[in-house]
């Protein structure tokens, strides 16, 4: 019997965060498009930048949809975003008027109202970042992006900016936003965020190595995802880093990141997107 808990009514689109492409290898989103695909769901990617602005991305998204449209003749699509990448698609949404095209948009991990930490680093010498950019865009246009500001990203992740662009970008209406944020149980359940949810543990409370639970929430509901293991969520594992289960048990919390994407893809077709 075919299984399709995750055919939805309209495609899926997946939109990555900031720093990586949509490489076929590796895959951004780990095992995760596969297991939607094989529960009836039809997967998109981005195909953004990876460190453009996030107006310059959210242009690049408005494109992506149309031409996902049109290759289905679909009349919406779904977008689960990943970081940045939900910042993209709110402004696509909302400013550049494509809610008409976009039935749902569910953020993972997304910094709505910036990061206090990260503010605090902002203060470092403009020389420094502008150094840093330097090497960033040029390097990464080896491997695609067009129009990479890496100085530009790092000041749109300040909690002054998110304030603005918040103003500026509300909640188109006929979207259905929904959120999800993960929660490192302790800083050792990352070993590549470790430091970082150290101190935003003291800093901004509860996170996933890079983004507060407090900034990720946005929309009708946000989901607080808790592994089933004292081990946590991080920021990596909400794309599958790992490409591996947390945990055998099920009994409490997610044991897999792609039955969680499974469970998010069965609400919104239960809710009729």
């Amino acid at each position: 019997m075919e299984n399709v808990i995750c055919k939805t009514v309209y495609p899926i689109l997946l939109v990555h965060g900031a720093g990586f492409r949509d490489l076929r290898i590796p895959v951004y989103w780990g095992r995760i498009p596969k297991i939607l695909e094989a529960h009836g769901a039809a997967v998109f990617f981005g195909e953004q930048d990876c460190w453009a602005s996030t107006e310059t991305n959210a242009h690049a998204l408005c494109d992506r949809i149309d031409a996902i449209l049109k290759e289905t003749g679909a009349e919406k699509v779904n977008i689960i975003a990943h970081s940045k990448g939900g910042l993209e698609a709110r402004m696509a949404a909302s400013s550049l008027n494509g809610a008409e095209k976009i039935a749902s948009i569910t953020t993972v991990g997304t910094p709505h109202r910036g990061s206090k930490t990260f503010t605090m680093f902002l203060r470092a010498p403009r020389m420094v970042f502008s150094i840093a950019a330097f090497v960033v865009n040029n390097w990464i246009r080896l491997v695609g992006d067009k129009k990479p500001d890496f100085q530009r990203v790092c000041e749109e992740f300040s909690t002054s900016h998110l304030e603005t662009f918040n103003a500026q970008n509300p909640d188109a209406p006929g979207v259905f936003y929904q959120s999800a944020a993960g929660v490192m149980k302790h800083p050792f359940s990352d070993i590549n965020l470790s430091t970082a949810n150290f101190v935003l543990n003291r800093i901004e409370g509860e996170n996933d190595g890079l983004v507060s639970v407090e900034s990720a929430t946005w929309g009708e509901r946000c989901i607080r995802m808790c592994g089933s293991t004292r081990r946590g969520i991080s920021h990596l594992d909400e794309i599958d880093f790992r490409r591996a289960p947390f945990s055998r048990k099920t009994k409490y919390g997610i044991r897999d990141i792609t039955d969680f994407y499974v469970e998010l893809a069965h609400d919104l077709k239960n809710r009729g997107f």
